[in-house]
């Protein structure tokens, strides 16, 4: 299968819709977006203040973009840190890189107190160097790391890091445990039923065409509320007035058929971690739930400025360019079947500094 919907969906379901707006209507705060931003921004309004009369809209179904299409990492790092570092101070940017580390805890914690079962697995994230170059990048990036206080940090050689995962011609890596692996799709379900039931009116299928202040406009009412918060990533660009103000980037991903008992002996991965490297053509990848890999990255062609995505698919160069890592990283897969493939958007920030990202796989990727 190419596009469509992501294999996070083939494989756990498309949810029933919920019902669009129906006309005006008054909240205290409407949420314009429902992806992992929005639905987490609702969580922790109604925790924090139950009173309040939280409104989300989402033009198509929670979960559609990139949260229901990335690579299921939960990751803790920090887009743009150095920048927030040279605003705010270095012990700033330490404090910050901490909540980073703590939210990767606070996803699973919140996960299992609400009994939402979204496959995670904490095995941390291992970043591999595979060339003299990448290895020169990976220890200055270990070091960087360093100093901004994640000292729970380790730097691998060759030998420990065929230990963890054997991936072939690595010559090192730099592990985090502040990593995890999730199951995307299951948690932004998961997570918009909980708002759901704390009280939190979704609309599904009810576009956002334009906001204004203390106004969601809607081609079926508009919501008016004393806040509006805009949580759409790399949707911002279809709302007037916002074309230029994140850059929607599109990016691929693919999913093996599952794997034998035989395969992943010859892969390792037993602790399950995310994985990533050092390339400049980045790449990143997870052991699903269900014994399969996932694999995302920069494939070629790269289709830039996309706007947003309507069906799901991916090129098939793109594609062949991805199994082609897949391969490189672990030649005894080579006969490994491509089961899905597909393709979506996230919001890149025009000068490349976000001040935080919560998953270095946002968009699939």
């Amino acid at each position: 299968m190419n596009g469509g919907i992501s294999f996070w969906y083939a494989d756990d379901g498309l949810p029933a819709v919920r019902e669009p707006l129906s006309g005006d209507a008054a909240a205290d705060v409407v949420i314009v977006g429902g992806g992992y931003t929005g639905l987490w921004t609702a969580y922790y309004l109604k925790k924090a203040a139950p009173f309040l009369q939280v409104t989300v809209l989402e033009q198509q179904f929670c979960g559609y973009g990139a949260s229901g299409r990335n690579g299921g990492w939960l990751y803790n790092g920090v887009a743009g840190r150095d920048r927030y570092a040279r605003l705010h101070g270095h012990e700033a940017a330490v404090r910050l890189q901490k909540a980073m580390n703590d939210t990767v805890d606070e996803v699973v914690r919140v996960a299992g107190e609400e009994g939402i079962d979204a496959g995670i697995h904490k095995g941390g994230v291992l970043e591999v160097a595979t060339t003299p170059a990448q290895l020169a990048r990976l220890k200055d990036f270990h070091a960087h790391e360093l100093s901004y206080g994640e000292k729970d940090r380790e730097l691998y050689d060759a030998r420990e890091t065929a230990e963890r995962i054997r991936v072939a011609g690595a010559v090192g890596s730099s592990w985090t445990p502040h990593g995890a692996r999730v199951h995307p799709v299951k948690l932004v379900k998961g997570l918009a039923a909980v708002v759901e039931a704390l009280g939190v009116v979704i609309h599904e299928r009810t576009p956002v065409t334009e906001i204004r202040p203390k106004h969601a406009v809607t081609p079926y009412g508009t919501v008016r509320a004393p806040y509006v918060l805009r949580c759409t990533e790399g949707f911002t660009a279809n709302l007037k007035g916002q074309r230029r103000t994140w850059l929607p980037m599109n990016s691929s991903m693919v999913v093996t058929e599952p794997l034998s008992e035989e395969q992943w002996e010859s892969v390792g991965w037993a602790g399950r971690e995310a994985l990533g490297d050092m390339a400049h053509a980045y790449m990143y990848a997870q052991r699903t739930e269900d014994g399969r890999i996932a694999l995302g990255g920069r494939g070629v062609p790269y289709r830039f400025g996309s706007r947003t995505d309507s069906d799901g698919r991916t090129q098939d160069a793109t594609v062949e360019a991805l199994r082609e890592i897949l391969v490189r990283f672990f030649p005894s897969l080579a006969g490994v079947r491509v089961e899905h493939a597909w393709s979506g958007v996230l919001g890149v920030p025009r000068d490349w500094c976000a001040t935080v990202t919560l998953d270095r796989a946002t968009g699939l990727g």
